[in-house]
């Protein structure tokens, strides 16, 4: 089932999520949910609280290129075990951030343990688009938003640009 995801500026985008203590079909059911809202929207990565649950769980997939198999991946309590000293520069947008996009620097390659859909731990190190996606997905878990990285007046021209954006849907 497809979920409406939150625009920013909204406080649930900006709360620290709650660890997954028990795996529920439920919580199974809702990244099933979160998958098909990603791949409609469409876009390569979605946290929880974008469609308002505050718990710390995220799916990705970044094989963007034509006719490749998707590598859709879940993840329960994700966290970046280690983060190489290397940086890269990736445009990164948002889908709580419409048609907004700007460069953030961040770790080239990251670690990153979590638990899957099956309860099982899991742990794999991430480089390229997938080591951005990741740490932008986790960030969400911990009320951090891609702008935050911004010099103050490009944040504030970018939240301005999304009260109207949500001023205009209200009136939709």
């Amino acid at each position: 089932m497809k979920r409406n995801i939150l625009i920013h500026p909204d406080p649930r985008l900006k709360k620290v999520c709650a660890p997954v203590d028990d795996l529920s079909d439920e919580l199974r059911a809702l990244a099933d949910d979160m998958l098909e809202t990603m791949y409609d929207a469409p876009g390569i990565g979605l946290a929880a609280p974008q469609i308002g649950v505050l718990e710390r769980l995220i799916v990705l997939d970044c094989v963007k290129e034509e006719g490749a198999t998707p590598r859709p991946l879940v993840m329960f309590n994700p966290e970046i075990i280690s983060a190489s000293d290397e940086t890269s520069v990736y445009e990164e947008g948002c889908l709580s951030i419409p048609d907004q996009f700007a460069e953030v620097t961040r770790p080239a390659e990251v670690e990153v343990a979590w638990m899957d859909k099956n309860g099982k731990a899991q742990r794999e190190t991430f480089d390229g688009l997938w080591a951005t996606c990741v740490q932008h997905e986790i960030d969400h878990l911990n009320g951090k938003l891609f702008i935050d990285y911004l010099k103050p007046l490009k944040r504030q021209m970018i939240t301005r640009k999304m009260v109207k954006l949500k001023r205009e849907l209200a009136r939709a």
